[in-house]
């Protein structure tokens, strides 16, 4: 172990003895120290640690503010863990022993000061990237929040692999006026490769299959940096001011699919799916809160509400406006009748509702209904898309493919009745072209403000909707 006040040197250390020299900080899930570990054993899934040692972390992001574009690096080949992956520019772990001290107490988290996490961060930009500490002082970073995550490094070593992270990561911002002004060293052993990118250019780059990335790079940039008026583009607040700041919560995150498994079989840890919760992942918060059932002698015994039901099923039931002859000349009969049906299938209340409204506004309200039902399904499916992006981008365009192509449907999402009317989509859509043009206006309209809402609360879930409308 390294000795209070000894002076660390990763170029006299190979990659084996940091890994058995190093000691993190072990930590509880709420971030209180409890212990220490050596980078090994922190780092091994095993069958009695599937996910390995909860430890803390820091991921430095550096940007040149004259162009806005962030420094990535490419991990080393010869890392044990995660090599050949495209990462943040620096990402790696505060120690126990060191001088000047990076170990956080809860007061630094709570004022946002973090300065141990930062001492961390200066010691390894030297080390990794040959940044000399005068370039990146302590008080340039600025500390904007934590994430717990794990990840098991599969992709490198297999379904099998004994090597993984479990971190609470504390993400950490500097800026520099110009690239210019930074000198980068690269030490051959940590990284492979490095690279100035835009926000355009790293969305590019995380289309491109042959490329590699960190779980935890991915998690950060799709999670708070990628969205418009997100971290990037509102950088300079970002660094100025506390907006995006949030110092009292953990972000919690399973790793994306490929990255579970492991030596220790580790599955989800934060949102656990099992055979039988697959329909409820797929349906989103349907199916997770148990309902309240009573007896049917219990339900008889209401006799008002037993009266009630009577009138409305036999006496006095309600009657629906859909047969009206304006309806009948205007929209497809068949196509009607299909989004009838499924409106009665996906909400019974809203249907009985919807058919008693004057025939002129009757379909355009049974239509907004399922075009909305048809996005919350997208949004709701949390197992359909392989990664958020895509689920994003099909919210965002929702508006266009869905209400501009007739032809337009989506398969295996959303779960029943929901699947099915997504899957039969051309059918409602015959409906919607046929309905006013003042009425297509409001729908689509709303439907992408839906869609961008959505959006925002998955990105952001303290994201004040009111603003937006």
């Amino acid at each position: 172990e390294i000795m209070a006040g000894t002076t660390w040197d990763g170029n006299a250390m190979s990659q084996s003895d940091m890994m058995e020299k190093d000691t993190v900080i072990v930590l509880d899930d709420a971030d209180n120290v409890i212990g220490s570990e050596s980078k090994r054993g922190s780092h091994e899934f095993t069958a009695k640690q599937p996910r390995g040692v909860l430890h803390r972390a820091f991921s430095v992001f550096i940007f040149d503010q004259s162009t806005g574009e962030l420094l990535l690096q490419k991990r080393a080949s010869t890392k044990i863990t995660f090599p050949n992956v495209w990462t943040n520019t620096c990402c790696s772990h505060p120690l126990h022993g060191m001088s000047p001290n990076e170990v956080d107490r809860p007061q630094d988290v709570e004022d946002g000061s973090v300065v141990g996490a930062k001492n961390a961060a200066v010691r390894k930009l030297e080390h990794e990237l040959g940044i000399p500490k005068e370039e990146v002082p302590v008080e340039g970073f600025k500390f904007l929040t934590r994430l717990h995550y794990w990840a098991a490094d599969t992709v490198t070593h297999g379904p099998e692999s004994p090597w993984g992270e479990h971190e609470i990561d504390y993400v950490l911002f500097f800026t520099v006026e110009s690239k210019d002004q930074l000198t980068i060293e690269p030490h051959p052993d940590e990284v492979d490769d490095v690279c100035w990118v835009t926000k355009q250019k790293l969305l590019a780059m995380f289309d491109d299959k042959s490329l590699l990335f960190s779980p935890w790079f991915r998690i950060i940039a799709h999670r708070w940096m990628l969205s418009k008026d997100g971290w990037w583009d509102d950088l300079a607040a970002t660094m100025t001011t506390h907006r995006h700041c949030d110092y009292a919560t953990i972000h919690e995150f399973d790793p994306p699919a490929e990255h579970m498994g492991g030596q220790g079989a580790a599955t989800a840890l934060f949102s656990p799916i099992t055979p039988t919760q697959n329909a409820v992942a797929k349906q989103g918060a349907y199916g997770k809160i148990k309902t309240h059932t009573e007896s049917k002698l219990s339900q008889l015994a209401r006799l008002d509400e037993v009266c009630s039901a009577a009138t409305l099923l036999y006496i006095q039931p309600l009657k629906s406006n859909l047969h009206h002859a304006h309806i009948k000349s205007t929209f497809n009969k068949d196509d009607l009748a299909f989004c009838d049906e499924i409106l009665c299938k996906v909400s019974r209340s809203f249907a009985a509702v919807i058919r008693q409204l004057p025939p002129t506004l009757l379909v355009d309200v049974l239509i907004f209904y399922l075009v909305l039902r048809a996005l919350d399904t997208i949004e709701d499916d949390m197992t359909a898309f392989p990664d958020n992006k895509t689920k994003i981008d099909h919210l965002l365009s929702f508006h266009k493919t869905a209400l501009m192509d007739p032809t337009w449907s989506m398969d295996g999402v959303g779960e029943g009745h929901e699947k099915l009317l997504l899957q039969q989509f051309p059918k409602c859509h015959s409906v919607y072209a046929a309905l006013s043009q003042q009425s297509r206006r409001v729908i689509a309209d709303i439907s992408h403000r839906m869609a961008t809402g959505m959006v925002c609360l998955a990105l952001h879930p303290f994201y004040n909707l009111s603003l937006y409308y």
